[in-house]
């Protein structure tokens, strides 16, 4: 029976030792598997590795590249602005040589001035005299017109009124134009002089600022999706932007509302990118007008640095640079005050270039001179002693300190660059298109200048024009002399004056035309 089973046991135990062995082969082979795997993985690492270094050497060589191009085009563009400003000092100093000579010339003019004045005072005496002989004159018609037409004494004071009234008005209009003629041309001449003073009374009444903008919405659901569920995303972007969302029934716009120009912005341009990103969530709102935040506060130094660079204006403190860029984002009657600051500098370089004072000091205080906006809505005050104290504070100099705050006399002007910065800053306020007003005025002013015309005898038509700061009034030559148009166009010019507000000055243009005409048959 054991003998039986011996070849049994011997199988089994052959696949027993062929199993073991198999067991162990296989895993000599999965370990020598597993070893490869692990060279192979090694050696991609490493190429990976030189690859990523490799890309690195190149990026650094181009970026290197790069800013060795734009150093040399920065280079030859400053290399460009010198030349132009040898160019302007060139100029400069041909102006100051021309000016000496107008000095020179309005001494010799001022006496021939002089003279005119005294030849004026001395037809006044005459105008005097002749008032005398023309009230002897009346005496004597009275009594005359009494003794042969047998009429009563008012009828005849009535007759000799209205006559002599004519013939005075004749009389006071040829002299009126002729002494007006000579005085325009001496005006002209010393105009120069008394520009600063002239213009500074060169202003004007306008409307409120702005104080909302408007965001476009691609469509009316986005509505809902900027509310957010139980309104959660409009109440994070006015907590992160301390602005008002209105969203009423506009189609298709929602609208900003806020005091603050800087606020206001950031809450559109996040409100853009958040529009167009299409996620809306507190999240990512916080995210977007933190990012927005940033980059305006570049895009602000940038424009403050750009504009003391157009002016020339060297040295400024950084703090006035970052207050001069957020007066982008600032609007004073519609119009935008860094571009209202940077025209009032260069009118007052010019003008003190014509006068011959410190042309550097005066566009540097035009520049400053509404930098007190910046800060206006956060601080109590006047925004010209707002922007003095500023000035003064990060070390401008005097001068200029001085003139910010006088430039809407709240201290009164102590040198020709005080009034140079309130001239420059009139003008530019009520030049032709600066300001905005309503429309409704606007028309309504138009059409009050032509009725006021239009209410005096003689008148055929009247055409307010250049946005109403020009009255035509074409009147009836057989009723209207020559003489008696100039009388006309200052009578209607005070008539102005005291019936309407208006920015800046109107000219009243009087126009008599005499046609002749003849047929050749």
């Amino acid at each position: 029976m054991g003998f039986a089973n011996s070849p049994y046991i011997l199988i089994c135990l052959g696949v027993f030792l062929g199993v073991l062995l198999g067991f162990f082969w296989r895993k000599r082979v999965v370990e020598g598997h597993q070893k490869n795997i692990k060279i192979q993985s090694k050696q991609i690492i490493e190429n990976a590795i030189t690859e990523a270094e490799q890309l690195k050497k190149e990026a650094l060589l181009q970026s290197k590249e790069a800013a060795f191009q734009v150093k040399q085009a920065l280079e030859e563009e400053l290399k460009a602005e010198r030349e132009e400003l040898k160019d302007e000092q060139r100029q400069l100093k041909r102006k100051r040589e021309g000016l000496k000579r107008e000095w020179d010339s309005f001494d010799r003019k001022q006496t021939e001035l002089l003279g005119v004045e005294r030849r004026v005072a001395q037809q006044e005496i005459e105008l005097t005299h002749k008032h005398k002989e023309i009230e002897e004159l009346v005496d004597q018609k009275r009594s005359e017109l009494s003794k042969i037409a047998g009429i009563s004494q008012e009828e005849a004071k009535k007759l000799l009124m209205d006559t002599l009234e004519s013939e005075a008005r004749m009389d006071a209009a040829r002299r009126l134009s002729r002494i007006e003629n000579e005085m325009k041309m001496e005006a002209d001449r010393k105009g120069k002089n008394i520009l600063a003073l002239a213009i500074s009374r060169y202003a004007g009444d306008y409307v409120a600022d702005r104080t909302v903008s408007m965001v476009p919405l691609p469509n009316d659901e986005m509505k809902g999706r900027i509310i957010g569920r139980e309104g959660r995303n409009i109440r994070a972007i006015e907590a992160a932007t301390g602005i008002d969302i209105i969203i009423d029934d506009t189609p298709e716009a929602v609208i900003l509302s806020g005091f603050n120009p800087v606020r206001r912005e950031v809450a559109r341009q996040a409100l853009l990118q958040l529009i167009n990103d299409g996620r809306i969530h507190p999240g990512r709102i916080e995210e977007v007008v933190e990012k927005v935040t940033k980059d305006l506060e570049i895009t602000m130094r940038e424009a403050g640095e750009q504009a003391t660079f157009d002016v020339g204006a060297h040295g400024v403190h950084v703090e006035l640079i970052n207050l001069l860029g957020r007066l982008k984002y600032r609007t004073s009657y519609g119009q935008n005050v860094l571009q209202h600051s940077l025209e009032v500098s260069f009118l007052c370089g010019i003008m003190a270039s014509e006068l011959g004072v410190d042309v550097k000091m005066a566009k540097r205080a035009g520049l400053l001179h509404d930098i007190g906006k910046a800060v206006d809505h956060e601080v109590e005050g006047s925004h010209a002693i707002i922007g003095r104290d500023l000035a003064k504070k990060y070390g401008e100099p005097e001068e200029v300190v001085y003139a910010i705050g006088a430039h809407h006399e709240e201290q009164p002007p102590q040198s020709v660059i005080d009034i140079l910065v309130q001239s420059a800053d009139a003008l530019s306020g009520a030049r032709p298109g600066a300001r905005k007003e309503m429309l409704q005025s606007y028309v309504k002013r138009l059409e009050d200048l032509e009725s006021i015309a239009n209410e005096f005898k003689g008148v055929e038509k009247s055409y307010a024009i250049q946005a109403g700061r020009d009255l035509r009034i074409i009147v009836d030559s057989s009723k209207i002399k020559d003489d008696e148009a100039t009388l006309l166009s200052q009578d209607v010019a005070r008539a102005i004056e005291n019936k309407l507000t208006y920015p800046g000055q109107i000219r009243v243009t009087v126009i008599r035309e005499t046609r002749a005409v003849e047929y050749a048959k």
